[in-house]
């Protein structure tokens, strides 16, 4: 998969067929969608395209909004995520007020003709495009054999009957139902963050952890408590028990990302790694002494490795 962010750089294809959306977290909703387009590319001996936005396009149209927008992924991720498909390209557009003020017939002229040369495009039942979300299958039915194209929409059936979107995702990972959040998005959800210093208790007692800075601070984090994951570290993955709390055993009071990986005692400060979320084990408890908390710690241990055995 051939990424590209300036649509001055984009070549001319013979048989472009085309889909965008923001496709956050790529779930089995966006899935279908990716699924079709390459189908027709199949079929039409084409060139697959995938155009998505960056930023989402709610953090540009809502900036004022009291209400935080949790991205389920970052442009990395997202790319990574689109990057399992046999796409030929990706195409990030910068999203930005002036792009929002775009027609419906300026996105089509200025963006799916004269940029991608579009030959077929692929569309789910809801999408819409151009200034104030004006533009609609009906309207790419009407205007696209004259323009040169051919539009195919995704009926509502296909996709309403996954039951999934972003929003519903969210609320799964919000309250630590990975087993749902998983199911919907079709693939563990992931952090990526650099390893940082932290206050090193956990070597105190035999269960040293990484805490995790995440960068993006529009990136959901899930619900606090103790969870089984996998660890990429240098593009091998390890088993792992993940902390997402304030650790008030020992009186923290602001939320930390730590994660014990098994059977590990490299250095990797300042490195970065992901965290992928296999399962929920408990909510975050305060204990009487450390020794209470070492024992639970032990029980989580023997739990995550449980799970993590389920999946492997």
């Amino acid at each position: 998969m051939k990424v590209i962010r300036n649509l001055a750089d984009f070549p001319v294809l013979p048989q472009a067929v085309v889909t965008s959306g923001t496709f956050d977290g790529v779930h089995i909703g966006h899935q279908k969608i990716i699924e079709r387009l390459l189908e027709v590319t199949r079929a039409t001996n084409g060139q697959s395209v995938v155009i998505t936005y960056w930023p989402h396009p709610r953090l540009v149209l809502d900036a004022a909004n009291q209400t935080p927008l949790h991205l389920l992924s970052t442009i990395e991720e997202r790319i990574e995520q689109l990057g399992t498909y046999d796409i030929d390209y990706l195409l990030i557009i910068p999203f930005t007020k002036e792009f929002a003020s775009l027609t419906s017939e300026q996105y089509i002229q200025q963006i799916l003709l004269a940029a991608i040369h579009t030959k077929v495009l692929v569309i789910g039942y809801d999408h819409r495009f151009g200034k104030n979300r004006e533009g609609d299958f009906k309207y790419l039915q009407k205007h696209a054999p004259a323009l040169g194209f051919r539009v195919e929409e995704i009926p509502a059936q296909d996709i309403d009957h996954i039951a999934v979107s972003s929003t519903r995702i969210r609320k799964a990972l919000e309250t630590g139902n990975i087993v749902n959040a998983t199911t919907y998005l079709g693939h563990y959800y992931s952090l990526t963050g650099k390893v940082v210093s932290g206050r090193q208790l956990g070597r105190t007692i035999c269960y040293p952890t990484a805490n995790i800075a995440v960068t993006d601070h529009h990136k959901l984090i899930p619900a606090q408590g103790i969870y089984a994951v996998q660890v990429k570290i240098n593009q091998q993955l390890r088993g792992g028990m993940l902390s997402i709390g304030i650790n008030p055993t020992v009186g923290g009071t602001t939320q930390t990302i730590e994660v014990h990986i098994f059977d590990f005692q490299a250095d990797i400060y300042d490195q970065v790694i992901t965290l992928y979320f296999v399962a929920y084990i408990r909510a975050e408890q305060k204990f009487d002494s450390l020794a209470e908390l070492t024992e639970q710690l032990h029980q989580d241990q023997v739990t995550a490795l449980a799970l993590l055995n389920q999946q492997s």
